[in-house]
């Protein structure tokens, strides 16, 4: 099988067209990745995943999606049921820890099933960012609360749903995306509070989570780290945090190339997540213009970014025996009674 390039693509709309056909059986990306745009009914869900990966010749080739719950769920009813977000998660946990944890393990199980009948097999959850008071709504209720170890065993728990459904998750979004004040899809968020401060918080549900086999980055600078790069291009951040306090050795992606709290344009911003130290960039749009900006950059997968891949294609296991339908009464039990 040829060698894959160090990125991820989206493609446009519902079907992959013959110029998008052509490009990924040219360059290669490792995997894919689909939004609300490429969802129409469930037969063109699992159609659109298989022609991807036929695209590139792998029928294991991994396909991600954000399926959060709450307003980052890109399937929604009546293809799926819609789930509640993580503050409703994080609510549970704090009046009765125990169900808290269950309803996190149940609520990804069943994303699991839901998203392994379309050939879906990576969600981008859980995520571990503890937001602060007055910080911007990007991350808000997506976040499971306000204590980092609450966040942690939550999100030990989510990830742990996957996995039991078949699939991987990417912890998002490293080292911390909790303190931003602006949107980093617009503008770039600086964060100014000391090393310790964002040791003691933002960084811990990651150290708890840290043998997970990937991660995502995030657009943020932490001038107390890297006054001058955001994370996702800060090769000190990278190498100081990530893999050095944080301990996190997995497939390190780096969230949207597109999202304008990067400078420069795209081929610029790409040769710097790569620069950077990250294994992967991802590209959502789907904009063929950008892809080809992408493709041109991003080295062949070899060296440590193999030794990664390689590990998160080996770690997917076969779904456990779980009776759908009675957790699906379980969770929705637990719901009516939150």
């Amino acid at each position: 099988m040829t060698e894959s390039k160090a990125f991820i693509s989206g493609c446009k709309g519902l079907t992959i067209t013959p110029d998008e056909k052509a490009f990924f059986a040219d360059e290669r990306p490792w995997g894919f990745i689909l939004f609300g745009r490429n969802i129409g009914e469930a037969n063109q869900i699992a159609d659109l995943t298989a022609s991807l990966r036929d695209s590139i010749g792998n029928p294991d080739a991994p396909v991600l999606i954000d399926q959060e719950g709450g307003r980052v769920q890109r399937i929604r009813p009546p293809i799926v049921a819609q789930y509640p977000n993580g503050a409703a998660i994080g609510e549970i946990y704090r009046r009765d820890r125990e169900q808290g944890l269950r309803a996190a393990w149940l609520m990804s199980r069943l994303h699991a099933f839901d998203l392994m009948r379309f050939g879906i097999t990576i969600d981008c959850l859980p995520v571990l960012d503890v937001p602060i008071e007055g910080s911007s709504d990007v991350i808000g209720n997506r976040a499971y609360g306000y204590d980092p170890r609450a966040v942690a065993e939550i999100g030990a728990a989510a990830s742990a749903g996957l996995k039991a459904g078949g699939m991987l998750p990417v912890m998002k979004h490293m080292p911390g995306h909790g303190r931003a004040f602006v949107d980093s899809h617009h503008k770039l968020p600086v964060v100014d509070v000391s090393f310790d401060e964002l040791a003691n918080s933002d960084f811990l549900p990651f150290v708890a989570m840290k043998d997970e086999l990937m991660g995502m980055s995030a657009h943020i600078v932490f001038t107390a780290i890297d006054p001058d790069n955001p994370a996702t291009t800060s090769a000190k951040v990278v190498r100081d945090v990530i893999r050095g306090h944080i301990g996190f050795d997995g497939l390190l992606m780096s969230d949207d190339v597109s999202m304008n709290a990067l400078a420069g344009d795209i081929e610029a911003r790409a040769r710097g997540i790569i620069a950077a130290g990250l294994d992967l960039v991802l590209h959502c749009h789907g904009i063929m213009d950008e892809m080809h900006q992408v493709a041109r950059v991003v080295p062949v997968i070899s060296g440590d970014r193999l030794r990664r891949v390689q590990a998160v294609e080996a770690g997917f296991a076969k779904p456990d025996a779980s009776d759908e339908a009675a957790l699906r009464e379980e969770f929705n039990g637990m719901l009516a009674i939150a």
